[in-house]
């Protein structure tokens, strides 16, 4: 991989880019827009995204350790096995709108306000993740595992296909939707008739 950006793109805009296998690894970018552009097996190592957007874009199989992302929208976008908590900790906020996440983890992260709305997240893990007042509305969590994490005034409503366990996570003043809040009770050995 070469490193395709040796300066600090500021306010430019990419659209309709394949950067398989492209290196951004120490690239700084700052209030970019990413517009259906491919990114398979990118280095993100070391790189700072600030208040920048991914727009009907894909990502499959970056490399994220120490990657910075402040101030982050992702739209309409496809992620796949993006390993998220290998990203600079204190320098992690995003916002992901109707999009696709498979297999990304996001454990020990604090997503506090993190919008995830109209998303489907399959088999994506939360491991003692910080989702205070996430929103998680009208998304699909299908095969999606929380594990103490704290999901305290989260928004599930409309949410489907989730499977949250009340007794290993914090779920105090959550809003979910009935019938789909039901499956709450399923982790208790209860006979609902």
């Amino acid at each position: 991989m070469s490193n395709y950006f040796p300066e600090a793109p500021e306010n430019k805009e990419f659209k309709k880019e394949d950067f398989k296998k492209t290196s951004f690894s120490g690239s700084s970018f700052t209030n970019c827009a990413f517009i259906n552009c491919h990114f398979q097996e990118c280095d993100f190592r070391n790189a700072s995204f600030a208040e920048c957007s991914f727009k009907h874009c894909e990502l499959n199989s970056v490399f994220l350790d120490g990657c910075r992302f402040q101030d982050i929208n992702f739209e309409e976008s496809k992620i796949v096995g993006a390993e998220f908590h290998k990203c600079f900790k204190r320098f992690f906020s995003v916002c992901i709108r109707k999009s696709v996440l498979m297999a990304c983890n996001f454990s020990e992260l604090n997503m506090k306000h993190t919008s995830f709305h109209g998303s489907r997240l399959k088999e994506c893990f939360f491991n003692g993740t910080h989702l205070v007042e996430a929103d998680f509305g009208e998304t699909d969590l299908e095969g999606t595992i929380f594990h103490h994490s704290d999901l305290s005034k989260a928004d599930f409503r409309d949410a489907k296909n989730y499977s949250i366990n009340p007794q290993s996570n914090t779920l105090k003043k959550a809003r979910f939707s009935v019938p789909e809040a039901l499956s709450l009770l399923s982790f208790y050995d209860i006979i609902i008739d």
